[in-house]
């Protein structure tokens, strides 16, 4: 991944994932210093919360990441602002979503790190609700490792 943020790469272990999610995590800190919401997709298992702990790294968060599966929010402070790691795994609908204030801490600022991300843009009426944002996707390969597609969306 050079200075685009739009990347393709094959992650065949935990920590290429870790190193990837790094980068990426710098990356989203320079491009974007006023902040942007990075939508993490994937089924079960396919590695978001890795993904996820590598962009904290990148971002100079020195304490734990876990998903916030129970707590559905996260915040942590970084030398770039904020990070707000959002899981939506027991999240339904719209009236759920909405009743999180996600759109209050999009409109703060800092970069908001979505796992279940497929499920924002349907809950707020599309992409282009979201304005320009970034889609992470994984997909898992049947012999081994995972596809990554990184994407910039422009709503």
């Amino acid at each position: 991944m050079g200075g685009d943020i739009a990347a393709c790469f094959h992650s065949a272990t935990e920590e290429d994932s870790l190193a990837a999610g790094e980068r990426l995590g710098r990356q989203l800190t320079e491009r974007y210093p006023q902040g942007v919401v990075v939508l993490l997709v994937g089924p079960l298992g396919a590695g978001k919360t890795v993904l996820a702990r590598g962009i904290a790294r990148g971002m100079g968060v020195q304490e734990p990441i876990i998903s916030p599966t129970y707590t559905i929010i996260a915040d942590y402070r970084t030398p770039f602002g904020s990070l707000h790691h959002v899981d939506l795994y027991r999240i339904e609908g719209k009236d759920q979503v909405e009743n999180l204030g996600l759109e209050d801490i999009m409109r703060a600022g800092g970069i908001v790190l979505i796992e279940w991300g497929e499920k924002l843009p349907h809950a707020m009426g599309g992409d282009a609700a979201l304005g320009t944002h970034v889609r992470v996707t994984i997909a898992v390969r049947a012999e081994g490792g995972r596809d990554v597609t990184i994407e910039e969306i422009t709503g």
